[in-house]
């Protein structure tokens, strides 16, 4: 039964022991900041999103609607192959929150023009002020937080949030970001 041990297990053909599991390899200094900015990224976005999802439970929906009425309403217009393609989600995944959302009263679709079977989605007035009440309350967190930096680091924060975007979807995301502002989406 010894040989079941950690540290007692000996790789086959060789009389050299497996490193012990129960002890992990000492991290390094880089290890060790980038487990701590882990942690802090989750702490910040726990309550980044409680303020929001406090005011989603009054109304029966969770993060999954937010994400739809936020980018419907940033680009009144969206098809729905594009937000599944900026949310990278399954189609079944969307058609229940979008049903809802839908039924509810806080988003429309509209045939296309050009392809009546396209799907444009809009925000109901319903639905655009529900979006800005909840942008508000994250955009309060994010301008508290950026009154209290330098001015340099608030670019440095925007660099930084960027820069966590995977490469190959950076310019998507980049023309996602202007056509919003151009769309001048209701949030």
């Amino acid at each position: 039964m010894n040989e079941l041990l950690p540290g007692k297990i000996t790789a086959p053909g060789s009389a050299v022991a497996w490193p012990d599991a129960t002890t992990p390899a000492a991290p390094t200094k880089s290890d060790e900041d980038a487990l701590e900015l882990v942690e802090l990224f989750f702490f910040a976005y726990r309550d980044f999103v409680g303020d929001a999802d406090r005011l989603l439970e009054n109304y029966g929906f969770g993060r999954a609607h937010h994400r739809v009425l936020h980018f419907v309403s940033r680009r009144p217009g969206l098809t729905i192959a594009a937000l599944l393609d900026i949310l990278k989600i399954t189609k079944q995944s969307l058609n229940r929150v979008l049903k809802q959302l839908l039924e509810a009263g806080f988003v429309e679709a509209r045939a296309g023009v050009v392809d009546r079977r396209q799907r444009l989605l809009y925000p109901t007035p319903k639905g655009a002020q529900l979006a800005r009440d909840l942008a508000a309350l994250q955009s309060a967190r994010l301008l508290k937080v950026m009154d209290q930096l330098p001015p340099a680091a608030r670019g440095a924060a925007s660099k930084f949030l960027f820069a966590m975007i995977d490469c190959d979807e950076r310019e998507r995301v980049r023309a996602h970001l202007a056509a919003a502002k151009s769309a001048g989406g209701a949030t």
